[in-house]
């Protein structure tokens, strides 16, 4: 059995190699090949939870769980929010094959499936990028969206201006290109041709008024279904595309608080990105549409990365040595 650390996850999991990963998995999971359940919470004080997430590969022949923390309050006190491993096994015989850091595996599989909802959905002209938050999702979202489109421009913000800073300042010198640093979310996601929503927040931070027609956007942040990131004057206009129907009509706050509501309903979802992929389903209507791909993260992609990861090390004879 391999313990592979976060270090050992970033040296072989890239996001544009992840993307590959994701793609197959989520075809698979829209072709019937690949199983998983709603990820089982157990609530603990406050706001905080203790989460499981299992899925089957059947293609790939491995089993596996994601068991994670989410502590929303933990960026107040310099932990990340979520904190977790995936459990990999072998499905032929139930071995267990790897305990792998499930902290880096989040950052760049869920950048990773952005990515590729982005590549389907936002126009191909789009060059201006907005990001709101900061944290390793925001870093891992900048990267993916420049490898899907000619990004030009790029604003951040965050709701402490010095986090903005540093965010600038340090992905200026990995990426080579220019951050500017908003005051205000509405002032970043001006004239903005996709938007990257990454944030902690449990109220809207994206109203419809600020977005501009023709863009897309990517809701990553909140994971729960009173919490949201997104106005409903903005759901409510959009071509709305999730990663999986079934979570999102059970655990999505920017889905469900606006069905709640009465302003959509359960029809508002376009469908799935793996039926973009197979191309069972259409993608935007328009240039003009404003399209939203609302993601809250699936087991199969973290036990496919997973699986790519303990491959490698496989292909270069690093196994035993673990």
């Amino acid at each position: 059995m391999l313990v592979i650390t976060a270090d050992v996850v970033r040296d072989i999991l890239s996001v544009k190699s992840c993307m590959n990963v994701m793609e197959r998995a989520l075809t698979d999971l829209a072709n019937g090949q690949a199983l998983q359940v709603l990820r089982t919470v157990l609530p603990l004080e406050g706001e905080n939870v203790l989460g499981q997430m299992p899925s089957y590969l059947k293609n790939d022949g491995v089993i596996g769980t994601k068991v994670i923390t989410v502590y929303p309050d933990n960026n107040q006190i310099g932990f990340p929010s979520h904190q977790g491993v995936v459990l990999l096994f072998n499905a032929i015989n139930g071995k267990l094959q790897a305990i792998v850091d499930g902290n880096e595996i989040t950052a760049i599989r869920t950048a990773a499936v952005s990515s590729i909802a982005t590549d389907l959905l936002a126009n191909k002209n789009s060059h201006t990028l907005s990001i709101l938050g900061t944290g390793e999702q925001a870093r891992s979202h900048l990267e993916a969206m420049l490898l899907v489109r000619p990004i030009k421009y790029v604003r951040v913000w965050s709701r402490h201006r010095k986090n903005g800073l540093a965010f600038k300042e340090e992905m200026e010198a990995k990426l080579n290109i220019s951050v500017d640093v908003s005051d205000s979310a509405e002032e970043a996601v001006h004239q903005a041709d996709i938007i990257c929503t990454v944030t902690a927040a449990r109220e809207p931070i994206l109203k419809g008024e600020w977005v501009k027609e023709g863009a897309h956007i990517n809701a990553v942040g909140a994971c729960k279904a009173n919490d949201r990131e997104l106005a409903t004057d903005l759901v409510k206009k959009s071509e709305f595309y999730v990663d999986r129907v079934e979570s999102a009509t059970k655990e999505s706050g920017d889905f469900l608080i606006p069905l709640q509501e009465g302003v959509i309903n359960e029809s508002h979802i376009k469908g799935e990105i793996g039926e973009l992929l197979i191309g069972k389903i259409p993608g935007r209507k328009s240039e003009k549409s404003i399209t939203i791909f609302n993601s809250l993260g699936l087991a199969i992609e973290d036990i496919a990365a997973a699986n790519f990861i303990y491959k490698e090390m496989s292909k270069k004879n690093e196994v035993s040595n673990y």
